[in-house]
């Protein structure tokens, strides 16, 4: 059974597209401190993830998928101070990073708001 919607695919290419804004950049100490924490909070998400698919009961489920809003609401941060100080070359690909990162926020705040009125 083929699956049309998988979050952990997204969350891998979320990881990606940031990774990939960092590749042809000149160095500059804003640039070396956000790319770095955007990469640690943007793959922080998708490996958390992992932990989510493991979880061993409902409240599991839900304190695991808050460490993943977590590090998406902060790679979301990130990405807004990025674009608005315009250190990054590609504003296009941040803005497509940031759409992204905006519909994985509310998916996962969708979905912990659904866990805790069905399991708790």
């Amino acid at each position: 059974m083929e699956r049309t919607f998988d979050l952990e695919d997204r969350l891998i290419g979320f990881s990606i597209i940031c990774i990939k804004l960092f590749t042809k950049v000149e160095y500059n100490y804003a640039l070396e401190h956000l790319s770095k924490q955007l990469i640690r909070s943007a793959t922080g998400a998708a490996l958390n993830y992992g932990e989510v698919q493991g979880a061993e009961s409902a409240k599991d489920f839900i304190h695991k998928m808050g460490i993943v809003l977590k590090e998406l609401k902060e790679s979301r941060v990130n990405l807004k101070i990025q674009i608005g100080a315009e250190i990054l070359k590609d504003i296009e690909q941040a803005q497509v990073s940031l759409k992204e990162c905006e519909e994985l926020v509310a998916i996962f705040a969708k979905s912990i708001k659904t866990a805790k009125t069905k399991n708790i």
